[in-house]
């Protein structure tokens, strides 16, 4: 018996595309890969960040949750960021607009892609100028800086300071993991 043959979406394809459930998906590849429900302390780690990031924005920049972004020239790759901040103007269309940071928040069962398939492609994307890898496990980031043409990472511990310099926004870690187990 012969295996059906596989069919492979476009962006536009996937942002229409319902199928029947609350489940959530990115679109790696062309295919729609199911998103596992975060873990409390992943939900709890982006939640901080958000309310964080946004407490200390200056307009016309926002943040977001589940942030879709768009990877430019490929039309098979749609991912939802945990938090993006934005400075573009608000489009009325799915994505974040000129999304300039990223925060992928790392947990057992997210870390291996948002390392190795999210990261590089977070990278190629001309507007974003920072992207935040953070621990859900351990009090500690990784802050991915553009400079010119390019990436230096800086290690942030659970006593330092996250400095977002793209957007001038500076927040205590411990901010961050307050009420979180250690």
């Amino acid at each position: 018996m012969s295996e059906a043959a596989r069919t492979y979406m476009t962006v536009d394809e996937f942002l229409l595309w319902e199928d029947g459930t609350d489940t959530r998906y990115e679109l790696i590849g062309g295919e729609p890969v199911a998103m596992a429900p975060p873990a409390d302390a992943h939900a709890l780690l982006a939640g901080a960040i958000t309310v964080e990031i946004g407490r200390r924005l200056k307009p016309p920049c926002r943040v977001r949750v589940e942030a879709g972004i768009r990877i430019p020239h490929r039309n098979d790759m749609w991912f939802q960021a945990d938090v993006a901040v934005g400075c573009g103007p608000a489009s009325g269309r799915p994505g974040t607009a000129e999304p300039r940071v990223v925060v992928e928040v790392l947990s057992p069962s997210t870390e291996s892609d948002d390392r190795t398939v999210k990261l590089p492609l977070y990278r190629t994307v001309p507007s974003i100028r920072e992207i935040l890898l953070i621990s859900a496990r351990e009090r500690r980031a990784e802050l991915w800086h553009r400079t010119g043409g390019a990436w230096l990472v800086e290690e942030i511990d659970g006593a330092g300071t996250l400095t977002l310099a793209s957007v001038d926004v500076s927040i205590p870690m411990e901010a961050l993991y307050e009420g979180l187990p250690r």
